[in-house]
């Protein structure tokens, strides 16, 4: 058994056990539309390490799909440059392979309500890092600070909080607002920035160096 094979073998067994439902797997990244388009799947596990086509281009076809599901990937904690690009290609959220298994399907349950994955350590650990390299990053940096820039500063200072990882009840008591008005600001954000989600709007605050902590 190949490490590819072991480790969608090992995923399905988590998933399962806890009573999720795997309805499909794919080998690599020229699959991934064919499995999709059979077992209409509400979230879908992308290994950003594909060969014949990467995890960011299968994760780009799917979301180009009509009502497509959510999409999250798979990578290292090395791999912040692919984690962007896959959260810019749509992604809904991204867990390390290190990721704690036991949280596994807990998270694939809060992509599915519609929720990010950014409270997890992998993430939150990867968000920080982009953070803390943004001057690396002179282009990219830019752009998102320019972005950033149309938002109020009550909606920065709010949206800010999610490169850490927090919630919107952690928000709202950090700052000594309500849980609906933390909710009001994040969405205001989001709709001013084209419809992001929130793992893509704590990507660009990262990529701008900017978080709670900064």
């Amino acid at each position: 058994m190949d490490d590819d094979t072991f480790t969608r073998t090992m995923i399905r067994r988590l998933l399962t056990a806890d009573g999720l439902e795997v309805v499909g797997e794919a080998a690599d990244g020229d699959q991934v539309l064919d499995a999709v388009a059979e077992h209409r799947p509400d979230v879908v596990l992308v290994d950003l390490l594909m060969h014949r086509v990467g995890g960011v281009e299968a994760i780009a076809r799917v979301m180009a799909l009509p009502d497509p599901p959510y999409c999250v990937a798979l990578t290292s904690l090395n791999a912040e440059d692919a984690v962007v690009q896959a959260v810019e290609a749509g992604a809904s959220g991204f867990l390390s392979k290190n990721e704690d298994q036991e949280n596994l399907a807990a998270h694939v349950r809060s992509v599915a309500g519609g929720n990010g994955i950014l409270g997890t350590e992998a993430t939150t650990a990867v968000l920080r890092r982009m953070r803390e390299q943004a001057d690396e990053r002179p282009n990219r940096g830019a752009e998102a600070r320019a972005k950033i820039a149309l938002l109020t500063d009550r909606e920065r200072e709010i949206a800010a909080f999610l490169v850490d990882g927090l919630g919107n009840t952690q928000i709202a008591r950090r700052l000594h607002l309500s849980e609906e008005t933390v909710k009001v600001h994040l969405a205001h954000a989001r709709a001013k920035l084209g419809g992001l989600n929130r793992t893509q709007l704590a990507v660009l605050l990262a990529l701008a160096g900017l978080g709670a902590a900064s």
